[in-house]
Order: structure tokens, then C-alpha cells, then sequence
């Protein structure tokens, strides 16, 4: 389902989080999961995802992973605010010692001049804070190739974080 590419990174999330002992949470909007499916498509991730969130419309954000609806109100679901809102709220509402979160517009509608197609925030929450990116991905790409490189981007900063450690 998955190429080598992408399955080799997620095997390099999973090694690295094992070796600690250590579990990953995602929070996942404009990618629908598609990073917990990534990571479950290997064998034994059991030991490192501990939960994967779908937060794909705003009253999820809020119910599921405790973004607050006035933060999303004032900044829009696509922000930094949100994102680190998402990777800390999903930190906080599981057991893993580090979450991911991703949220963005993947096209091909729904941009606009402020927040154009292909605008994706990720952000890391662990033990050494929240930290966030903001990529802009081309409104000329496709859903699928933004979602993709969404996905990507997001392993490398779980591995980027780890690193940090």
C-alpha cells in the first residue's frame, strides 16, 4: 500500500521510539490518519503507536484532543496556534511520550490568498516542549502529493525531535 519510501521512514519512527521505549500519539486533520495507517502498516507498531486522532472538522479538535474553539475561532483551524494546540492536547490525552499533529489545506479548493492550498502546519509536543513548522507545499500539487509530503515532513520532525533529546 505504501512505498519504500515511505515505509522506510515510518520503520525509522518506530525503531527509534522502541529503542526507548517509548509510544507516539498523532492528531491528524487534512492527513485523515493516513500517518497512524503509515505506521500500523508495520509490523509491530503495536509497541510504539499508542494513539492516532482524526480531528478533521473543528468540534473534533475541541472534543477529541482539547483544542479550545476560541484558539481555532481566532487563528483558524490551518495555524501554528492549532497545530501545537493538537500535538500537546493529543499529548495530553493519551499515554505516549510524544505526539505529532498535522493540519493544513490539502486542495484542491478551500484556499484562499491568506492561507493558500498546500499550507501545512506540523507540530511535535514531547518532554522538550512544542515545536511547530509551517510548509507551503505548492497549490499546484495535487491532494495526494501534498498529503504525502504532509506525511513525510511529519515523520522527519518526530525523528528531528527525537534527536534533540
Amino acid at each position: 500500500m505504501f512505498d519504500e519510501e515511505l515505509t522506510g521512514l515510518a520503520e525509522r519512527v518506530l525503531d527509534r521510539f522502541a529503542a526507548k521505549d517509548q509510544m507516539l500519539a498523532c492528531a491528524e486533520s487534512c492527513t485523515g490518519g493516513l500517518v497512524a495507517a503509515l505506521l500500523t502498516s508495520i509490523a509491530g507498531s503495536s509497541e510504539v503507536l499508542e494513539r492516532g486522532f482524526v480531528t478533521y472538522s473543528n468540534e473534533a479538535k475541541s472534543e477529541l484532543i482539547a483544542v479550545p474553539a476560541e484558539l481555532i475561532g481566532e487563528h483558524g483551524a490551518v495555524s501554528m496556534e492549532v497545530a501545537m494546540a493538537m500535538a500537546s492536547g493529543a499529548l495530553a490525552t493519551s499515554r505516549a511520550d510524544a505526539a505529532v499533529s498535522i493540519t493544513g489545506i490539502a486542495g484542491p479548493g478551500g484556499g484562499s490568498h491568506e492561507k493558500p492550498v498546500g499550507l501545512v502546519f506540523i507540530a511535535v509536543a514531547g518532554d522538550n516542549g512544542v515545536f511547530g513548522e509551517e510548509f507551503r507545499f505548492g497549490a499546484d500539487r495535487s491532494r495526494d502529493d501534498i498529503r504525502r509530503d504532509a506525511v513525510i515532513s511529519a515523520l522527519e520532525m518526530v525523528l528531528a525531535y527525537g534527536e534533540e533529546e
